[in-house]
């Protein structure tokens, strides 16, 4: 009797460590696998963010080289003379032909495309001479090279009732002559097929002209 006493409280009271073990793994993997999926999201929004950051610095990358629109340079390269007359300290004058090689450098990265204009020789603030050249396209990031030939001469200086002659007398004693050339460039830099802006590039050059030896020693522009 005391037996079967013992079989029935064993068989009422069941062990419950198995029942908790069952337990705590069930929510230990639920656990991880919650703990899985948010390092899995966590990953994906660091993709997210380092793919958002590299297309921000591409687009900044873009906007401030290709995109941006610089002012082409406009300079004489260089100048020689076809025909050279010169007078004297007392009587100044002077008549050239000069062929002179005009630069246009363009850095951007598109095509910049300018209208016909017109570069003015002046000695001592007036006209001396001048020339018009063609309209052309410079290449992204090219410099554009023209040739002129413009005929100078100082009859301008008798008519413009100021000291220039006088000015023009020093300058021949001296050996140097010095002639300044202004010009405008009007046109358009195309960085896509869509996408223009205008842009206008002005020159102002001071050639320095020796005259025993005939040639252009210095050219200096702005």
């Amino acid at each position: 009797m005391a037996d079967q006493n013992i079989k029935d409280q064993q068989e009422v009271y069941p062990s419950p460590q198995k029942y908790n073990n069952g337990n705590h793994d069930e929510e230990s993997a639920t656990i991880q696998s919650k703990e899985l999926h948010k390092k899995k999201r966590m990953k994906r929004l660091a993709y997210i963010l380092a793919f958002i950051v590299f297309q921000t610095g591409i687009i900044l990358l873009f906007s401030s080289t290709i995109m941006k629109i610089r002012t082409p340079k406009f300079r004489v390269r260089s100048a020689a003379f076809e025909s050279f007359e010169v007078g004297t300290a007392a009587n100044p004058a002077f008549n050239f032909r000069m062929n002179a090689e005009l630069g246009i450098k363009n850095t951007n990265f598109g095509n910049y495309k300018f209208q016909n204009a017109q570069i003015v020789f002046y000695y001592d603030g007036i006209p001396v001479g001048k020339a018009i050249f063609p309209g052309a396209e410079a290449g992204w990031r090219t410099t554009k090279k023209l040739k002129i030939a413009v005929d100078l001469s100082s009859d301008s200086l008798a008519l413009a009732n100021t000291n220039s002659k006088s000015q023009l007398g020093n300058d021949i004693n001296s050996g140097v002559l010095k002639l300044n050339a202004q010009s405008k460039l009007s046109g358009k830099v195309r960085v896509t097929f869509i996408f223009m802006k205008k842009k206008s590039a002005n020159m102002n050059c001071t050639l320095a002209i020796g005259l025993a030896d005939t040639t252009v020693r210095e050219i200096n522009c702005q």
